[in-house]
């Protein structure tokens, strides 16, 4: 496995992300982030720095997800 190989599969495999890269995985902004999901998370700080876990965006998804019915 080359070097390549091997950093991409090391960052598909992150266990944390910081704000901007959570709000990417949801395909919000962080502005949006900050304002409407961030309050409902566990997260952990280093520092000033705040890591939010790839677990705590799973748990949001299916705690705010809905299932849409066709309109009859």
């Amino acid at each position: 496995m080359s070097e390549k190989e091997r950093e991409s599969k090391t960052a598909s495999t992150r266990l944390a992300l910081s704000k901007t890269e959570a709000a990417q995985s949801l395909g919000v902004s962080v502005d949006f982030l900050e304002d409407h999901v961030l309050a409902e998370l566990r997260v952990v700080r280093v520092g000033r720095r705040i890591l939010i876990p790839v677990a705590e965006l799973e748990r949001w998804l299916a705690d705010h997800s809905e299932r849409l019915l066709p309109d009859a």
